[in-house]
């Protein structure tokens, strides 16, 4: 498997360095076009049970309002398929053309019915035709290909009725649910979501039917990326049409973790032009999708005229794989040490314990010490503003030099060089010094820090394309064998604080996903006059969302992670209340993943990732896992919350919170 990937040449998009949308063909899904050289889509998914006309109707319109282009709906079985063409038409009445989507799993019928009257059906490969029992199976070649029979036979149906019917179909395979046939074959992997979609894509094409869209959609943002990157690598090496892409992280959850999970999945790929249409899956009313997804897709509107970057003759990473770039041990940084989160407070004058809490810390009087919750920055950057008292046990604090070669405090502070200063220095600290670079300087810093151990880079771009610019200031630091550890800085100034999530998670957690970066400082931007609460609360979002940034990428877990889908027509429960129930429950257990899922579609396939399940089974009823694997049925729910608890008390997982 794996001397298979890493033959296939690692050119998965048109430039690494010159922004450019890969050109795909055009899909008509009624009046909306998909791909071509038309405008990238945006895309939801109802909540409310399809069989509820009015309310369906209702909530498609408040989805249009926020800017949705393209609306799916569940169709479970025959009967919400039906009920289709009661809310089309309802629709229709009102004035709305927006084209309807039908999600399919499991029931090739409720399909059929349905591409009769919607625009678009999505199939998921890995229940559609296929089976999913969680069995390991020795495929012969033999019995292998009579599976792909089987499958052909179940399928063709629907390939024949949507080319009749002009209606579109998005190809979509999710990493949860991949069927036994495909794991026993291919495995857990991204090239396994691949070669899922690509049998049910070779059945297309030899009807010549070619109205596809297809999604690679996990929870896990590497994954999620590797695949799509794989799948654009595939279809170019089999001569397939270029056929546009539907992105998505799937379960992403709510709020500030499911924009920044959603931005490192989705924004890495748009950063390379890959993407037609999109879909932000939010733990949330689903008209607030919409603006995040237009939010993320809109930086690219006018992207074509950045400054340009150098060309990458030879790409020295394999990105359908992740591999942590080699990094030499340097204190607390690179080696086998998580990356590190730097906080900015350059900007305050007077720095008090205020700071500290804004960034985890916080100071206990009638105890005389300080306590760290599990977002507490592992370092704070003063600038010209020296922090007048002790800090915590395991902070550290980062000066300007020129104020580092006064302070009396020479071994616990550390000091900060732009390359001149750095170049010219006689006087260095002896274990950690930190020297900020732009990617337009890398050539110069190579040199003077070659044979350095002491030096910890932190890089920044001023290039509108930023990812590309700084992913290729870290090839040419592989190039020249330079292993110093890099910390990625970004900046975006006066801007919302949801613009800081998206751009931030696209920015550096892009880089991540491939294995680039030691840690993370979002700088402390700020124009015109501001109040110290203002900063303060810049200071706290830029913490926060650099430990989110970090946990969605997946190379540092700091914080319980929730698997939560974002609910729709099949959904047994209050997805919303109930995430917020349990989370109020479990947001202690730093690095546990929970699974949250409104029904078994969505069940123990699609929350893979996940340390343990809480799954609707049935009006009122849960069930509970542990992995993939079921451990209680039928739980009632009101019972549900504390049944997991003593799930996870059994397994060890479990500690008591603390209060600060």
């Amino acid at each position: 498997m794996e001397p298979l990937i890493k033959s296939l040449d690692s050119r998965y998009c048109d430039s690494l360095t010159q922004y450019s949308r890969r050109r795909t063909i055009p899909v008509n899904v009624g009046d909306v076009i998909i791909g071509g050289e038309n405008p990238i889509v945006v895309q939801s998914m109802t909540t409310v049970d399809t069989m509820d006309t009015l309310g369906s109707v209702e909530q498609c319109i408040r989805m249009i309002d926020s800017g949705c282009e393209l609306i799916r709906i569940t169709a479970p079985s025959i009967k919400e398929a039906e009920n289709l063409r009661n809310i089309k038409s309802e629709l229709r009445k009102r004035g709305y053309q927006t084209p309807l989507v039908a999600d399919i799993h499991f029931t090739p019928n409720a399909a059929e019915l349905a591409a009769r009257i919607v625009e678009k059906v999505r199939i998921n490969p890995g229940n559609y035709a296929d089976k999913k029992k969680f069995e390991v199976i020795d495929y012969t070649d033999a019995s292998y290909a009579e599976e792909l029979e089987r499958i052909r036979e179940r399928f063709l149906p629907l390939v024949k009725i949507c080319k009749e019917n002009g209606t579109a179909m998005r190809i979509g395979t999710n990493h949860g649910s991949l069927s036994d046939r495909i794991m026993s074959r291919y495995g857990d992997t991204p090239l396994g979501m691949v070669e899922s979609a690509l049998e049910f894509l070779r059945i297309c094409e030899d009807e010549k039917f070619f109205d596809i869209v297809i999604s690679m959609k996990s929870s896990n943002t590497q994954v999620m990326v590797q695949a799509y990157r794989l799948l654009v690598q595939k279809l170019n090496e089999g001569g397939f049409k270029p056929y546009p892409l539907h992105l998505g992280v799937t379960e992403a959850g709510e709020a500030e973790d499911g924009r920044i999970k959603s931005a490192v999945g989705i924004g890495t790929l748009l950063e390379d032009g890959l993407g037609d249409t999109v879909r932000v899956s939010l733990t949330e009313d689903p008209e607030f999708e919409a603006p995040v997804a237009r939010a993320l897709i809109d930086r690219y509107a006018t992207r074509g005229g950045h400054a340009s970057i150098p060309e990458i003759r030879h790409y020295p990473i394999t990105p359908f794989e992740y591999n942590k770039r080699h990094v030499s041990e340097l204190y607390n940084f690179g080696g086998h040490h998580v990356p590190r989160v730097i906080a900015d407070i350059s900007k305050v004058e007077k720095i008090t314990d205020r700071e500290m809490k804004a960034v985890g810390h916080f100071y206990l009087p009638e105890l005389d010490k300080w306590k760290m919750n599990d977002l507490g920055s592992d370092f704070v950057y003063s600038g010209s503003n020296p922090i007048p008292f002790m800090l915590p046990n395991g902070m550290k604090e980062i000066q300007d030099v020129s104020v580092w070669e006064k302070t009396p405090d020479q071994v616990n502070k550390f000091p900060l060089f732009h390359l001149d200063q750095y170049q010219e220095a006689s006087r260095f600290h002896s274990e950690l010094n930190f020297l900020e670079v732009a990617d337009t300087e890398i050539d110069q810093v190579i040199p003077a820090v070659t044979g350095r151990k002491d030096t910890i880079l932190i890089l920044k771009t001023s290039n509108v394309h930023s990812m590309p610019a700084l992913r290729r200031a870290f090839v040419s630091l592989l190039d020249a064998k330079c292993d110093l550890p890099v910390v990625v800085k970004v900046s975006y100034q006066d801007q919302s604080a949801d613009m800081t999530m998206l751009y931030s998670a696209t920015d550096v957690g892009g880089l991540l996903v491939d294995g680039l970066g030691d840690g993370i400082l979002i700088s402390l931007e700020k124009e015109g006059e501001h109040s110290r609460q203002e900063v303060l609360g810049q200071i706290k979002l830029h913490n926060t969302v650099s430990f989110g940034v970090l946990q969605a990428a997946r190379t540092r877990m700091s914080k319980t992670e929730y698997i939560s889908c974002p609910s729709c027509g099949r959904t047994l429960f209050d997805l919303q209340e109930t995430t917020a129930m349990i989370r109020k429950r479990t947001d202690h257990l730093k690095g546990v993943k929970i699974g949250i899922m409104g029904c078994i579609v969505n069940g123990p396939g699609e929350m893979a990732d996940a340390d343990y399940g809480y799954v609707g089974s049935g009006k009122g009823k849960i069930t509970l896992y542990k992995g993939k694997e079921v451990v209680k049925k039928s739980v009632p729910s009101e019972k549900a919350v504390d049944e997991l608890i003593n799930i996870i008390r059994e397994d060890g997982m479990w500690n008591e919170p603390e209060t600060i």
